[in-house]
């Protein structure tokens, strides 16, 4: 490949309007972004905008799937530890989530990588999806977020649980001789969910950024693939778009949880 001459590179960076300073460019970025224009990627040779859209749906197909299989199973088993502090469930799912959640995701994606994909054959090990949308390459990228995540919402669901057990009113419900079960299911689940449901809404910014190790490695093409390949293409525009959206997130998953708070938590009132 022949390389562009020093007029050649200066009319290069005049048609990307990228010989002018950079806060003017950040300037005009942020008028064109109010306008629906995020530019323009060098690296893909396409729109940023709807690149941005397509890796946005693919990451949240992947945690989707992550939450819907991590929620249930982290809040059942953080409960079932939490109403009997001590016992051998609890032992037991507190020693798992610790151990889950101290594995790096690198690790774990190899670990299910060597057992499912090369040494059973069962899965594939990439998740590129260069032939279609294919349900099988979405196994090994979410059972890694799954374990990975699972373990810090049983922890916080088994302390919160706990924590409500020993309380003074679900003591004095079954001394009444309330049925256990209903003690559990209408005084002990609602306050011992609002911690755990704060929590759980706040994943979504780990999921934007944590992301990036998985997909990575099983080439699954999404949020944290897209700024990955942008930071080391130098891809400026993708990166602001991307750091834009990652914020957008943030404040929004933080909104929905004081919501959700406020609304799960019967000691407080709207006046």
């Amino acid at each position: 490949m022949q390389a562009l001459t020093e007029q050649e590179y200066q009319d290069w960076l005049t048609a990307k309007g990228l010989n002018v300073p950079f806060y003017e460019r950040y300037a005009d970025w942020v008028v064109d972004v109010f306008r629906g224009d995020f530019g323009f990627s060098f690296e893909k040779n396409t729109e940023v905008g709807p690149l941005l859209a397509e890796r946005l749906i693919a990451t949240g197909i992947l945690g989707f799937w992550v939450f819907a299989l991590m929620i249930p199973i982290a809040l059942i088993t953080g409960v079932v530890a939490g109403m009997k502090e001590g016992s051998f469930q609890d032992r037991a799912v507190s020693f798992i989530s610790v151990f889950t959640t101290s594995i790096p995701e690198i690790a774990t994606a190899i670990f299910l990588t060597v057992i499912f994909a090369l040494g059973l054959g069962w899965l594939p090990t990439k998740s590129a999806m260069t032939q279609g949308f294919d349900w099988t390459q979405l196994v090994l990228p979410v059972m890694t977020l799954v374990l990975y995540d699972f373990g810090y919402v049983a922890r916080m669901t088994r302390a919160s649980m706990a924590e409500v057990m020993t309380s003074q009113y679900i003591r004095t419900a079954i001394l009444k001789g309330i049925p256990y079960s209903r003690v559990i299911m209408r005084h002990a689940l609602r306050n011992a969910l609002i911690a755990p449901f704060t929590v759980i809404v706040l994943q979504l910014n780990w999921l934007l950024s944590g992301v990036v190790v998985v997909e990575v490695f099983f080439q699954y093409n999404g949020f944290g693939k897209m700024l990955l390949d942008a930071a080391l293409f130098g891809d400026i525009y993708v990166i602001q778009a991307g750091t834009l959206a990652a914020v957008f997130v943030a404040v929004f998953s933080q909104i929905i949880s004081d919501v959700g708070y406020t609304l799960l938590n019967p000691r407080i009132r709207f006046s």
